[in-house]
């Protein structure tokens, strides 16, 4: 049911969003302690979910300080649960709990930033993007051209929520069955650095996973700081030639902590300038290069490790 009237809302079993009250009834499963930790409101026998009331100011915890929506109340009192139903785990699973804090951290928290106008920048961005899952809701709002009925609102609600529920249902499979397996490899090949090059500066990973997601976690796990951070991941890629690529300052950035140079080069031009055989590219702005060979990849960095 969607509606504000306060004396159809006091007789529902559950209230998101609308109503000005936030308290939450008690999860189904046991909530592990830094949720608990984190609630700062009482829990009481009725589900009440809103966060527009001006003493509202909870977060997620574990270290997340983006102000909820009611997105991630819900997600919050009853993330836990759902993903183990999805997984087919029990709600205490460790593994349960790594993809509920990935899954806010990389799908729920922007919601919420968004729903509560957190800008993701300080100044003026350099560009515009309208294809993230806040906008493509949005767009399912009738327009200005037809007349907002209950009947049309209602159907485009519908179609929102089959969006923005496939798209986390998918966000949760994807964390547990791919990102998830890929912490291992990477933290096999940042404990091996050391014997792809002395300096531990390239990281060599032996088979091609989601690397980016992981070596800054594991890199701050290692106490890796400063002029022992690596500069360059090695790894095969899908045509089985072999590629090179600059690690980036972090993980929301573009910038390179070392670039690679010979940039905008490609195959005779790029071996002939290199002086490594077997060169295939390097894009213009220096974060990735391939070469045909895992020899020729990890000499180009080799190489690039003392050049400017």
């Amino acid at each position: 049911m969607r509606t504000r009237v306060p004396e159809i809302l006091n007789d529902l079993d559950a209230v998101v969003d609308v109503g000005a009250v936030y308290e939450p009834g008690p999860c189904s499963h046991t909530a592990p302690s830094w949720i608990k930790e984190s609630n700062s409101y009482p829990r009481a026998a009725r589900h009440r979910y809103d966060h527009h009331q001006k003493e509202f100011h909870d977060f997620f915890g574990h270290g997340f300080k983006t102000r909820l929506s009611s997105a991630g109340l819900i997600y919050k009192h009853f993330g836990q649960e759902v993903i183990a139903s999805e997984l087919g785990r029990k709600a205490d699973d460790p593994v349960v709990s790594t993809v509920l804090l990935q899954v806010y951290k990389t799908f729920m928290e922007a919601i919420d930033g968004i729903d509560n106008g957190v800008s993701q920048y300080e100044g003026v961005p350099k560009y515009l993007s309208s294809t993230d899952l806040s906008s493509r809701v949005g767009h399912l709002n009738p327009t200005w051209q037809q007349e907002a009925t209950p009947a049309l609102a209602d159907a485009q609600f519908v179609k929102a929520m089959q969006l923005a529920g496939e798209e986390w249902l998918e966000a949760v499979r994807y964390t547990a069955n791919v990102w998830l397996p890929g912490r291992e490899p990477v933290q096999a090949a940042l404990a091996a650095r050391h014997e792809v090059h002395p300096s531990g500066k390239i990281v060599q990973l032996a088979t091609y996973c989601p690397w980016k997601s992981h070596i800054y976690d594991l890199e701050q796990e290692m106490g890796l700081t400063g002029e022992t951070l690596p500069l360059y991941v090695l790894y095969e890629d899908e045509k089985k030639n072999w590629r090179v690529q600059a690690i980036s300052v972090g993980p929301n950035s573009f910038e390179c902590r070392k670039a690679l140079p010979w940039r905008g080069l490609r195959d005779e031009q790029l071996s002939e300038a290199s002086g490594v055989p077997g060169g295939i590219f390097v894009h213009v702005t220096g974060f990735i290069g391939g070469n045909k060979t895992q020899a020729g990849a990890k000499e180009m960095a080799i190489k690039a490790l003392t050049l400017e």
